[in-house]
């Protein structure tokens, strides 16, 4: 985006290369990754489904461009959904052709008796795993990544980005292995346009995130509530909260808590709050475009699409709130489904007049009645917050290596076995 605008509480990179040379831009970027390398071990992170190997054109698009960088000495993927042995062997097999001298490539089978015979071993010991989803694949891998103790970075992407090139991956991980810059965390941000339809994407972004955020920072000023009012500011500072792109330290990685549900991505941004100043976190804007698969709204059912996305999402907010000393009860609720609903409605303008500036498909009615939907939401997450008595947040590795010793041991031995 050619602008320069910073909101002051961490520091945006944006995409000036877009205005000049793009390639050029690459090929300095990477031979900046390539001189990095020779310092630090620089680890990618790959969160899988099983299902993905089969989307024609999008997964291998992604494999082809990230066998053409030299900069990286391990990916790991952690792959969900595959059942059967076969089916592991497939994407086993599909993912190895990843490998190169100088870069180890592990698959981890989430759903394999190897890896659940660990999550039972944790289980006994107490010690909350989640249920299966992206973010419990994503802890179990990123445990693996601990006990090899090779990564000094990891960075993580999704698998079903359809507009991914290696411009993106490289940009994600040049803010935290560049030593001169300090960053130890970096979130990833981008326009989502859908070429064909002409129309925003990011509905859960754009009609949820921001504008609750925007209420409870509100709510929380009017309140005196200075801490979490804080803690809101800079959720809003991030331009694409639910982006599932970010690189960090691997020092900081082993110290926070994984949510296992939807509320994954807010999760790991609240985690990096409680534990660095802001000067050591950044955004970075990836790309000119984005686009993957969408989610369908699912309003009828709470365990589906944006619907579920959105009720975890909230969930933890407000889970967030009660643990830092701030009562809810239905009158707090009520108040803020009504003041999201007001700010929601003034985003919708702004992002009415955006797209008809830019001479976009914008539905103005039916995205108004989306934030009606997601106001509702809101009320079954409360419902839910109540009956849970913890959150959705699987303990850091470093709490887990007190309780249980010799779980890297466990984990290396699994993940060698299963690639052997």
């Amino acid at each position: 985006m050619s602008e320069f605008h910073q909101e002051g509480f961490i520091t945006t990179i944006h995409g000036f290369y877009d205005l000049f040379d793009p390639e050029e831009h690459l090929m300095r970027l990477e031979k900046k990754l390539e001189e990095f390398s020779k310092h630090m071990c620089i680890g990618l992170l790959l969160p899988s489904l099983y299902e993905e190997i089969h989307v024609k054109g999008v997964l291998d698009n992604i494999i082809d461009q990230i066998n053409q960088v030299n900069y990286l000495c391990s990916i790991v993927v952690a792959l969900g959904g595959a059942k059967e042995e076969k089916d592991f062997r497939e994407a086993r097999d599909y993912f190895f052709r990843l490998r190169k001298e100088g870069r180890d490539i592990k698959v981890v089978w989430v759903d394999g008796p190897r890896i659940q015979t660990i999550f039972k071993k944790l289980q006994e010991q107490k010690i909350p795993i989640g249920v299966p989803g992206k973010g419990q694949s994503v802890w179990i891998a990123l445990g693996y990544l601990f006990a090899s103790e090779v990564c000094d970075v990891i960075a993580l992407h999704d698998c079903d980005i359809v507009t991914y090139d290696r411009l993106l991956l490289g940009r994600l991980i040049e803010a935290t292995a560049n030593p001169n810059n300090d960053f130890e965390f970096c979130k990833g941000y981008y326009a989502r346009i859908s070429p064909d339809e002409m129309e925003m994407r990011g509905r859960t972004t754009r009609l949820f995130v921001a504008p609750f955020v925007e209420a409870l920072s509100n709510i929380m000023h009017q309140r005196g509530h200075t801490m979490l009012e804080e803690f809101f500011r800079y959720h809003r500072t991030f331009r694409y909260p639910l982006a599932g792109e970010f690189s960090f330290l691997t020092r900081l990685a082993r110290a926070i808590n994984i949510a296992y549900d939807w509320g994954l991505e807010v999760s790991t941004l609240s985690e990096v709050y409680n534990r660095l100043t802001p000067k050591k976190i950044s955004q970075i804007d990836l790309c000119k475009n984005y686009e993957h698969k969408h989610q369908v709204l699912s309003e009828k059912d709470a365990g589906g699409g944006l619907h579920r996305m959105v009720v975890d999402i909230a969930k933890f907010y407000l889970n967030y709130i009660r643990s830092h000393g701030m009562p809810i009860d239905d009158a707090f609720i009520d108040m803020l489904q009504h003041t999201y609903y007001s700010v929601a409605v003034g985003f919708v303008k702004s992002y009415s007049d955006d797209a008809e500036s830019n001479d976009l498909v914008y539905d103005r009615h039916h995205e108004e009645l989306t934030v009606r939907h997601f106001r509702d939401f809101i009320a079954t997450a409360w419902d839910q917050a109540r009956q849970e008595k913890e959150g959705t947040q699987i303990p850091s590795w470093n709490r887990v290596t007190y309780s249980v010793p010799d779980i890297y041991e466990d984990l290396m031995k699994a993940v060698g076995k299963d690639n052997a």
